[in-house]
């Protein structure tokens, strides 16, 4: 992994790159149009990026490849679609097209994951749709599904 890319922590001036990250993290199934940029800027969204770094427990990593950012991986408390309880912090990640496949959103959930247990969260929730190939992902982690429809799934991990 690391011959791949640098995973670090993302800096406080770098935060407007996670509305960029969370449009490349919404799933759009093969054949399909993705949704328009402005998306992002739903009020549903925006509890993942909005004023990140200013709660407490707000944390996040970031793959760069020859000083270019290629994935991210954010976590904070907050009422989204992957929200379990207010103690239990949910996460986006998300790794640019190209780079997929090649270790790098590992890479980033095992940083983020490590740093949520060092912070003493006892566990860490994820909404993924079941057709996105992160699911494969999440599972190989250790998420179980805590609850799920026909086509969503909301994941934890115990930390």
């Amino acid at each position: 992994m690391s011959m791949y890319c640098k995973i670090r922590k993302l800096k406080k001036s770098e935060t407007d790159l996670l509305e960029r990250f969370l449009y490349l993290a919404i799933f759009v199934p093969k054949g399909t149009e993705p949704p328009p940029y402005d998306i992002v800027k739903r009020p549903e969204l925006r509890v993942y990026t909005d004023g990140f770094y200013l709660n407490e427990g707000d944390m996040a990593f970031l793959a760069v490849k020859d000083g270019k950012p290629i994935g991210a991986a954010w976590a904070r408390i907050m009422d989204d679609y992957g929200h379990i309880d207010d103690l239990t912090p949910s996460l986006a990640v998300s790794v640019c097209e190209e780079h997929r496949g090649k270790g790098v959103g590992t890479g980033l959930l095992t940083a983020l994951i490590n740093e949520l247990r060092e912070q003493g969260y006892g566990r860490v929730s994820l909404s993924v749709q079941k057709a996105n190939r992160a699911f494969g992902l999440y599972k190989r982690l250790g998420f179980v599904t805590v609850r799920e429809d026909d086509e969503e799934a909301v994941m934890a991990r115990y930390l």
